[in-house]
This record gives C-alpha cells, sequence and structure tokens, in this order.
C-alpha cells in the first residue's frame, strides 16, 4: 500500500486528543457486530503507536498529586475507617435503563486522598446480580474517561457471557465526576452543540499559537459553578483507582476482580500499581500504555485512526460500485474523503434540522466513529454516500450518537465536559510550542485524513485551568496475580502497540491478542477472545502467552 501523499495544513477540527478520545466513552465498549474477517496488518499498529520522542523533550510543569503517593495504606489506618468500613445500602434504582434486577447505592470517598479530612465525594454505584449462584463481585469500567459504569452494570448481559453473569455480580460505578456521581457540569446543551460544530486553527497565518478557546471556555464554566470548582483538581486516575479499592472493600472482596475496556485499562493498570497484593482476576481490553505523554498518545491516535480509515476505505472500495461512494485506489478515495470534509466546511450540509448543519468538524467525528467497529461500515458507506450527494443527516446521526446527543437535544452524562478534565490531570505534554508545531507539521504530513485533529495536545491543556498531575511511567505491579492484557491488531484508538507494551511492563502481564479491526476485542471477536477470557475469570486459567486468534 502506498504511502499517503501529504496536503496543506489543514484547520484544526474540534476533535484533537482530547476530544477523540471522549469517544472511547461511548463506544470503546459496545459490544456487537460479527467475527472480524479481515486481517490488520502489524504495520498499521506500529505507526499508531509511533513514539513522538518526548521521552528526551522537557514536559509542561506538574502540579500537586492528591492520591498517587501516599505514605500509609489507607485500608488499614484509622484516618479511613469510616470509608473502608461502609456497607452499601442497596436499592432501586432511577433513571438507569436496564435490568429491572439492578440494584443501586452511593458509596462515600475521600475529595483529597492525602487529606481525608477535606471532605467527601458521593459515587454511584449498582449491581447486577449473578443470575445462579455469586462466587464473586466483577468491578466494569467502559472506558473513557467519563463512560458510566453503572450504565455498563446494567446492560451486563449485552457485554458478558452467560456463563459469566451466572457467576457474578456485575459491579458498576460512575467515577468521581461523572453522571450520577458527584459530577462536573460546564458547558449547556447549546454551548455543547456549537463546541462539536466549531472547526477552528490553532495557529494565525504567522505560525503563532493562539489560545484554544474551547477548552478556556469549558475550563471557565467549570470554575465558574461552585461544585464543579471544587472538584476539578481531584478529578485524577490515581484518586478514582484508590476510590476504586473502597469499593472492593464495600463489596467484601478482599480481592478485585475487575473488568476495564479503553481508559478502563488505565485505572485498572493505575489500581494495580498501588495495589498489586489485591488485585484479583483482571481484564485490561484495548490496553493504555501508562509510558505515553500527551502528544504521544494524540500521535498513537492520529496514526491509528488513519490506518483504520485506509483500511476502511479500501474495504469500500472492494464492495465495488453501487456500494461504495468512492472511487479509484485508496489514496484517491483518501482525497475525496478529505475533499468531503473541507465542503461540509465551507458550506455545511444541510440536515432535517435547519439549526443544525453538518459542519466539517461533525462530519470528522462521524467518520472517527465509523473506525471503532467495523459492523457498521457499510451504514458509514451509507452516510457518505449521502453527505457525497448534499444530505447530512446520516452523519450528523453517527456524530451525535458519538458524543451521547439525545434526539431531544440533551447529552446522556457529562463525559464530554469529563473527558478534558480526567486527560489534562492525567498527561502532561511537551512544554516547548515550537517542538509541539513541529510535532503538528509533521503529523499533517504522516498522517493527512487525521493529524492536524490530533496536534497540540498539551498546548490545549495548557488553558486548563488545572495542572497535570502525573509523570508519565511504566506500570509493573509486582507480586499481582496474572494480568490479562487485551490488543486487537487494527484497534485505532488503542493501537496493539500499547496493548503490547503494558504487558511488558506488568510483572504478571499477559498478552491476548486479536487479529480483526476495530476497538476493543471481548464482546466482538466472534468467540475465540471470548473463550480465554471466560476460562480465566471463571477457572482462573490465565490464556497462554503469545495466544492469538
Amino acid at each position: 500500500m502506498s504511502s499517503p501523499r501529504p496536503v496543506p495544513r489543514r484547520p484544526l477540527a474540534r476533535l484533537g486528543v482530547l476530544a477523540a478520545a471522549a469517544l472511547l466513552a461511548v463506544t470503546g465498549c459496545t459490544p456487537g457486530g460479527g467475527s472480524d474477517g479481515a486481517d490488520a496488518s502489524d504495520g498499521g499498529a506500529d505507526q499508531g503507536a509511533a513514539s513522538t520522542g518526548t521521552g528526551t523533550a522537557e514536559l509542561a510543569e506538574l502540579g500537586t498529586s492528591h492520591a498517587a503517593d501516599l505514605d500509609v495504606d489507607p485500608a488499614s489506618d484509622p484516618a479511613y475507617a469510616q470509608y473502608y468500613d461502609q456497607q452499601i445500602d442497596w436499592g432501586a434504582c432511577e433513571d438507569v435503563s436496564g435490568s429491572d434486577g439492578l440494584e443501586c447505592g452511593t458509596l462515600t470517598v475521600p475529595l483529597a486522598w492525602d487529606d481525608p479530612s477535606a471532605g467527601d465525594v458521593e459515587l454511584a454505584v449498582a449491581r447486577q446480580g449473578a443470575t445462579v449462584d455469586a462466587t464473586g463481585s466483577l468491578v466494569v469500567n467502559p472506558g473513557g474517561p467519563g463512560g458510566s459504569g453503572v450504565d455498563m452494570a446494567a446492560q451486563a448481559d449485552a457485554y458478558f457471557s452467560a456463563d459469566v453473569m451466572a457467576s457474578y455480580d456485575v459491579i458498576g460505578f460512575d467515577p468521581r465526576g461523572v453522571a450520577r456521581s458527584q459530577g462536573i457540569d460546564c458547558l449547556s446543551d447549546a454551548d455543547l452543540d456549537q463546541m462539536r460544530s466549531d472547526t477552528f486553527d490553532l495557529l494565525t497565518e504567522g505560525g503563532e499559537l493562539v489560545q484554544d478557546p474551547w477548552v478556556q471556555r469549558l475550563g471557565e464554566g467549570c470554575e465558574a459553578d461552585p461544585d464543579s470548582a471544587e472538584l476539578l483538581p481531584y478529578l485524577d486516575t490515581a484518586s478514582s483507582a484508590r476510590d476504586l479499592d473502597v469499593l472492593r472493600a464495600a463489596v467484601g472482596s478482599e480481592e478485585l476482580d475487575y473488568f476495564g475496556y479503553s481508559y478502563g485499562t488505565f485505572l485498572g493498570s493505575t489500581y494495580a500499581g498501588l495495589y498489586p497484593e489485591r488485585v484479583g482476576r483482571m481484564v485490561l481490553d484495548g490496553a493504555v500504555d501508562p509510558t505515553l505523554t500527551a502528544d504521544d498518545f494524540s500521535t498513537g491516535q492520529a496514526g491509528g485512526f488513519e490506518q483504520a480509515t485506509r483500511t476502511f476505505l479500501e474495504d469500500c472500495l472492494e464492495q465495488g460500485e453501487g456500494e461504495c461512494p468512492f472511487t479509484g485506489d485508496v489514496d484517491a478515495a483518501v482525497q475525496q474523503l478529505l475533499d468531503l470534509f473541507e465542503t461540509a466546511e465551507s458550506d455545511p450540509l444541510p440536515t432535517d434540522d435547519p439549526d443544525r448543519p453538518l459542519t466539517g468538524a461533525l462530519a470528522r467525528s462521524a467518520v472517527l466513529m465509523l473506525m471503532y467497529d467495523d459492523s457498521s461500515w457499510q451504514y458509514g458507506r451509507e452516510g457518505l454516500a449521502a453527505a457525497l450527494h448534499g444530505d447530512g443527516q446520516i452523519l450528523l446521526n453517527i456524530a451525535d450518537q458519538s458524543a451521547s446527543r439525545n434526539r431531544d437535544g440533551s447529552y446522556s452524562g457529562n463525559g464530554n465536559e469529563v473527558i478534558t478534565a480526567v486527560n489534562c490531570l492525567d498527561r502532561p505534554g511537551l512544554a516547548s510550542e515550537e517542538e509541539e508545531t513541529a510535532l503538528a507539521e509533521q503529523l499533517s504530513q504522516d498522517d493527512p485524513v487525521w493529524g492536524s485533529s490530533f496536534s497540540y495536545a498539551a498546548t490545549t491543556c495548557g488553558y486548563w485551568p488545572e495542572k497535570p498531575v502525573r509523570e508519565p511511567a511504566p506500570v509493573t505491579a509486582d507480586g499481582a496475580a496474572p494480568i490479562v492484557v487485551i490488543g486487537t491488531t487494527g484497534d485505532p484508538a488503542t493501537p496493539y502497540a500499547w496493548a503490547e507494551a503494558l504487558a511488558d511492563q506488568l510483572s504478571s502481564g499477559v498478552l491476548l491478542t486479536f487479529e480483526g479491526n476495530g476497538h476493543t476485542a471481548y464482546g466482538r471477536s466472534g468467540g475465540c477472545i471470548e473463550e480465554q477470557v471466560d476460562a480465566y475469570l471463571l477457572e482462573g486459567t490465565a490464556p497462554a502467552e503469545g495466544t492469538r486468534c
């Protein structure tokens, strides 16, 4: 396959590492689709995980971590006894769609883990009881950051096999700041609509960096709300991992059995690093490499989505005339897709709502969404064909799904806001604007479809009111039980090389590989990954190292 040809630098769509990754909260964990029939090349995965070289560059200044390093084990320290001695009062659920058997409750955790006297945070939790006889509790996280574990527990039978459901109480929780837990609210629904629709350039014509208006506006909105402002410094993943240990104790488990998708793998590996002796059966699907900086993360995703888009277009062209709206070879189809984005930007396409035409940013969001699951590719072809004929409605529907926008204009949860708050705390990026600009130019050349959209990660977070609190570093979790790390060779959002890296870092990591396209594997592999994972969860039998299917 020939290399993509460079194209002129295009405006930075409202995607980037922060907004594009928001799709993980919505789609990163959704099961469905059949077995993947096309093998993805490892070359694409390697491109997706290319390093920016930030290991030798100066990173942004760090703020104060309230959870990463404690001098005590909270589980055995009297200062934290009020949290660890809790029992959840399970009762009926409100405003949760799913099984009639779902039970809900709340859990109280410290606002600041290094100062348990500083106040509390209330977390929403849910339990889907085992259908036969519970042998343990399986805590789950769907991804994000910003995905609702409560919703995942409510839909547990759509994620897990009947055998797993028979043996485990599935426990979901909304992490601090998220959805039904004590959360943040920073923008109105109308503002979110506008943010998602806007395309803008972070560079002036002279090449100087300018502020990211929407991240600044988002941060100001969070600070203007007293409840949101109080939470902002404490939404990092290390704090949520400490919360996870309180949940483990509250459901009566000596060890944490855990299943995390996408961002949930970062939450899980963070927990393992803090409490390796309390790791039970842990599955991390669609792994995030904890050594990545913000710029490494965005570079990996730019390459991953670029390769996935080319695979999608190649598959489209193979469908033949009448099924695929593009013509020529893959390079020609890439250019036709870019031309569509450009057209939608200069002259937004009409939709059923005259006040919401399909802009270039929304068109990009829709196509990005399609890369998460190849079972959606036919619908995507239909949407792109309609857009090329001047109708943007199908692509708008897909873009709205990616952002959890309801038909009435409201948004489910607050993932569009939480993702920025958490990511800007978790990952520092390049401190030098010159290096960021050079990286952006390189990405635009290497990845012409997505490079510009994933640029300036650190610059964007530079306008966030809180500094990052974590320095990227490997997680070894010495002494932990076997941890199963799943990677998909054609995963655009968490490139396969990230799973390889995490499994290698973890002292007890076991890599399980799905040879296919799309994001995550369990629930999408057609049975091969599910069989291996179920044997591990139910019998404790970890897959053989190097297992691929």
